[in-house]
C-alpha cells in the first residue's frame, strides 16, 4: 500500500477496518492527504492510497468528532471501489505494519 494522487471520488466503505494509530500510518504512508485533526468534521485524517494491484483505497477515521491523539489506537475505515479492494488493502497494511 502506498499513497497516490489518483482520484478517490466514488469510493465507499465495505465494512473493512484496521486498528492502528495516526502516528503508525504517518510512519508507513507519510503525511495524510487530508489532515484537519480538530474534531469538527466526520473525518479528521485521510490517506489516499493504492494497493499492490493499483486499486484505489482510502484510509480514514470516521465520526470520532474529537481530536485524536497521534498514538491512540482507533479503528480506521478502509474505503474503495469494491470489498475485495479494501480487503486486499487491509491485508497489505497489516503486513507493512507488522514489519515496521
Amino acid at each position: 500500500m502506498k499513497t497516490t494522487d489518483k482520484s478517490t471520488c466514488g469510493t465507499s466503505f465495505f465494512h473493512t477496518t484496521i486498528s492502528t494509530s495516526i502516528s503508525k500510518l504517518r510512519q508507513l504512508l507519510g503525511d495524510p492527504t487530508h489532515d484537519n485533526n480538530n474534531g469538527d468534521d466526520k473525518v479528521n485524517v485521510e490517506w489516499n492510497c493504492v494497493n499492490n494491484e493499483g486499486n484505489v483505497c482510502t484510509i480514514y477515521d470516521w465520526k470520532e468528532y474529537r481530536i485524536i491523539s497521534e498514538d491512540e489506537i482507533i479503528d480506521f475505515h478502509i474505503g474503495g471501489y469494491s470489498a475485495s479492494d479494501t480487503e486486499l488493502g487491509k491485508d497489505e497494511l497489516l503486513i507493512q505494519l507488522a514489519n515496521m
